[in-house]
């Protein structure tokens, strides 16, 4: 590829000037070229070297504007804000028209957290700057930081009239709407944007990830193969379009889209264990699973790809495999309530009850609040004769779930079963004014509890009331 003359002329001021610092012999740049060497190291981290030049320059051109303002900005990266605006206030005196005074006024203030007076200063470089682009840019970010996201939408799309090609800008300004959640405004304004510059594979991109979060999963499609045939790299489009493909249960296409990100870059363990998921959704075990076990190879701190492969063994109802890769995932990292909660339910459907309440007590311990845990771990409780604790358990699921009728109704029966009647007609009054129907919980879970009479003539009772 050809160099411009304007790109061999910075290679060759900056192969000059390192050469330089390397001999120790001062030699002579333009106010310019010191610029773009400054900028250059500010760009690529290297504050040292940048601050080298920068003294250097003045050196050579201690009345330079335009290094004094590269002065500016490097003391503002430094913090030295007040140093930096007293420069700044010196430089204004001689120089009340450049821009490049009020932008840099406006940084200071930003990092003051003065965010309005920034807006006002960056206002005034608009009537003296050529680059209309870059300003409104800094003022739509000033908006996001106020979390003001109209006034940023509005001034990263007057950007974008200025400069069509500004990508950090169409981020924001598709970000604005999204926030704002002005989805379908949102696909119309990339509708006008792509009328203007059909080739931004970034608006392409952004255009169907709208339609996918509204659910236009073939509108999404669409939008993704244009983004792609204007890229046919681009990674993430191809991602997300594999996902629209999904949505649409289009498996064998998903995979093929899913294969390209892998061709493209190195396997990701997401995009081996959709894979895997969409040939099992086609029926082919062989390969869900030979995906699966890559997913896990890949990451193996992903619990998605664990999980993955245990429930693909539950569903063939082959539980030792189920638990054998449980204990895998288990080995690895055994706070993962979503482990355990796995591990508990392959136990208990091969009647390792005690196994099965360990699992269900330490997912609640490591974090899994949901109702049906809280539960199933009672229900075998109850079945293991631990009445106690099974009370014990509900009473501290009922903080999470107070007004939870199943919860009620095993107390009652639990109450009863410990003889505490006084408890447990409280509780089964609590399930039957919360689910009335639901008594019958009592006949499956206490059949014993069901046939006494008091218990019949208290629901009876209630009934009438």
């Amino acid at each position: 590829m050809q160099l411009s003359n304007e790109e061999e002329d910075y290679n060759l001021s900056l192969s000059k000037f390192e050469s330089m610092l390397k001999t120790n012999k001062v030699l002579f740049f333009d106010s310019e070229e010191f610029e773009e060497i400054i900028l250059h190291y500010l760009d690529m981290g290297k504050a040292n070297l940048a601050k080298k030049a920068l003294k250097l320059a003045l050196d050579q051109h201690p009345k330079s504007t335009g290094l004094k303002l590269v002065q500016v900005e490097m003391l503002v990266y430094d913090d030295k804000l007040e140093i930096a605006e007293k420069l700044l206030n010196e430089l204004y005196a001689i120089e009340p028209n450049n821009e490049e005074i009020y932008i840099q006024k406006a940084n200071i203030y930003s990092k003051r957290d003065q965010h309005e007076k920034a807006v006002e200063l960056l206002k005034i470089a608009l009537q003296y700057t050529d680059d209309y682009a870059d300003v409104y840019n800094l003022i739509g970010m000033e908006y996001l930081f106020m979390d003001n996201l109209e006034m940023a939408k509005d001034s990263f799309i007057k950007c974008l009239e200025e400069d069509l090609e500004d990508q950090s800008a169409l981020y924001n300004v598709v970000y604005c709407f999204e926030f704002l959640d002005q989805n379908q405004e949102a696909i119309a304004y990339l509708n006008e944007y792509i009328n203007k510059n059909p080739y931004s594979e970034i608006a392409w991109h952004q255009l169907g990830r709208l339609h996918y979060g509204v659910k236009e999963y073939e509108n999404a499609i669409r939008a993704f193969d244009y983004a792609t045939l204007i890229d046919d790299e681009f990674l993430g489009a191809f991602m997300e379009k594999a996902k629209a493909f999904e949505r649409l249960k289009k498996y064998a296409e998903a995979i093929e889209s899913y294969n390209r990100t892998i061709e493209l870059d190195d396997a990701t363990s997401y995009a081996l264990l959709r894979i895997g998921k969409c040939y099992e959704k086609l029926g082919n075990a062989v390969l869900a699973l030979k995906y699966y076990n890559q997913t896990v190879h890949e990451d193996p701190l992903l619990d998605k790809g664990w999980i993955a492969i245990t429930d693909f063994y539950v569903r063939q109802k082959n539980f030792q495999k189920a638990l054998f890769f449980v204990n895998k995932a288990l080995a690895i990292d055994n706070q993962n309530r979503l482990y355990w909660k796995r591990y508990a339910t392959i136990n208990k459907q091969m009647n390792f009850f005690e196994e099965a309440e360990f699992g269900y007590r330490k997912a609640v311990e490591f974090g899994d609040c949901e109702l049906d845990t809280w539960l199933f771990w009672v229900d075998i409780l109850q079945f293991l004769g631990e009445f106690d604790s099974a009370v014990q358990t509900l009473l501290q699921a009922s903080e999470y779930f107070p007004e939870e009728n199943e919860i009620e109704y095993r107390l009652a029966g639990l109450y009863f079963m410990l003889q505490d009647n006084t408890k447990a007609k409280f509780h089964l009054s609590n399930g039957l004014r919360l689910n009335f129907d639901n008594y019958i919980l009592i006949e499956d879970l206490f059949p014993v509890i069901w046939t006494k009479k008091t218990v019949q003539n208290y629901i009876a009772k209630h009934k009438k009331q």
